[in-house]
């Protein structure tokens, strides 16, 4: 019932925005059953229910034109404006431009995993918030413009609350973000110190959506842009341009294999949308590509699903240290599977030890400290290649979407000095440091 009056609340609220600017968009299109919808903030197709994402007046013109337009834009996300639901005038706007993060070369990871072909990784832990929520907020802040929202709000397992805050406080929104109530400090601090408010709940994340889901539904929820409920549809756009980047930066090609974390997985389907519309624009050549998922063993629904040949993801209550992917009732399960068993790849997962040796790995190799996520993507690229299910002699990139500092927690107890000594040489030498 809290989803149904969501949507009708919602659709009266669209109702009274009028005539939006965002750019290209053009609609609102369900996923299951394609009616389509004015722009809204509205999340839920009325007559099935169905997900709602956005549907485009995709530029026109020569790919080369549309490759120069971009080239030419800054280095942000905002250089694909005529690919997302933002106004031609988004770069102008007080906003936290995210995007545009390295796409690094892991030639040593590469070696210790036993890979001949290009590997790499895109480190989102350089967007402002260091992860990649920046991007998917970032578009949210335009929507909520749009239709007039004052507050900002989400449901968050942490690095979307520093995103919000973040980007309210840059965009003059009064922020009010929920969490659940055992996170770690470092994004429980993160998110707080922009300002707005911060609430805990008692539960994990898929209690804290319940209550949000509710809250939308309620009066005292009017004039509050929910970026990961109401306004959805326009937030997981924002994903798109991790597909984007990543292929500009490989010289407008295609990657063989990506691997990308899953926790809504809404990601992952948006990287799959962002490919595909690269490819219907004539920006990259059309070639095969296969989308791998990453999961933690301790909240795993969509890669039990896979490995199980089943099309309905069953919830679960998550028990990981990769707390930003612990979603037991993923929203976009289902067409993650479809999206994995289309392009060819497959949905693993790890456990907490292996997403510690993972984490380490990559610091160790590469001097790149990921958060627990990016522990994970790292940790299930290894297993894939040792199952022999990603081939170790194409072109791979893999997601580490944010910032080691934010889950130290995770290596801590198996991280610290080499050796505590006397400030003195004999100290040294004894200890055996004083090598060549």
């Amino acid at each position: 019932m809290a989803v149904q009056t969501a949507v009708q609340n919602a659709d009266s609220d669209a109702a009274d925005t009028g005539a939006v600017d965002l750019g290209p968009a053009a609609a609102l299109s369900c996923r299951e059953c394609g009616e389509r919808f004015d722009l809204g903030p509205i999340f839920a197709c009325a007559s099935c229910f169905g997900p709602l994402e956005v549907a485009y007046d995709l530029p026109s013109g020569t790919p080369e034109e549309l490759k120069k337009r971009i080239a030419e834009g800054p280095d942000n996300i905002w250089r694909y404006a005529p690919l997302l639901p933002v106004p031609a005038d988004v770069a102008t706007k007080p906003n936290i431009n995210p995007g545009f993060t390295k796409l690094v070369k892991a030639d040593n990871l590469a070696r210790e995993l036993g890979v001949t072909g290009s590997l790499h990784i895109k480190d989102d832990s350089g967007n402002p918030t260091h992860s990649f929520k920046d991007r998917v907020v970032a578009i949210a802040v335009e929507a909520a413009r749009a239709f007039g929202f004052t507050t900002l709000s989400c449901s968050s397992t942490g690095n979307l609350a520093g995103a919000v805050g973040a980007a309210a406080a840059r965009a003059g929104f009064r922020s009010c973000v929920f969490i659940p109530h055992d996170l770690e400090q470092g994004k429980v601090v993160m998110a707080a110190v922009y300002g707005g408010e911060l609430v805990g709940i008692e539960g994990n994340y898929d209690d804290v959506n319940r209550f949000c889901s509710e809250l939308i539904g309620d009066p005292l929820g009017e004039g509050w842009g929910f970026v990961n409920v109401n306004l959805r549809p326009y937030y997981g756009e924002g994903s798109k341009t991790l597909a984007y980047e990543i292929c500009e930066q490989l010289g407008w090609r295609l990657p063989d294999q990506i691997v990308i974390p899953i926790a809504s997985g809404s990601q992952l389907t948006k990287i799959d949308k962002g490919l595909q519309e690269l490819i219907k624009l004539g920006l990259v050549e059309d070639k095969p590509y296969k989308i791998f998922g990453a999961q933690a063993e301790g909240c795993s629904p969509v890669s039990t699903a896979f490995k199980a040949g089943h099309d309905v993801v069953r919830p679960q209550k998550p028990h990981t240290i990769a707390k930003s992917l612990a979603i037991g009732n993923p929203a976009d399960g289902p067409y993650v599977l479809d999206i994995a068993r289309r392009t060819g790849g497959a949905v693993e997962d790890v456990n907490d030890e292996q997403i510690v040796d993972a984490i380490k790995l990559l610091a160790r190799t590469e001097g790149i400290f990921a958060e627990t996520a990016g522990g994970v993507t790292v940790g299930v690229t290894k297993k894939l290649i040792e199952n022999g299910l990603l081939d170790p002699t194409l072109t791979t990139v893999v997601l580490n979407t944010g910032d080691g500092l934010k889950t130290l927690d995770a290596v801590a107890p198996t991280t610290g000095p080499t050796a505590t000594i006397r400030p003195s040489l004999d100290a040294f030498r004894d200890a055996g440091l004083a090598t060549n």
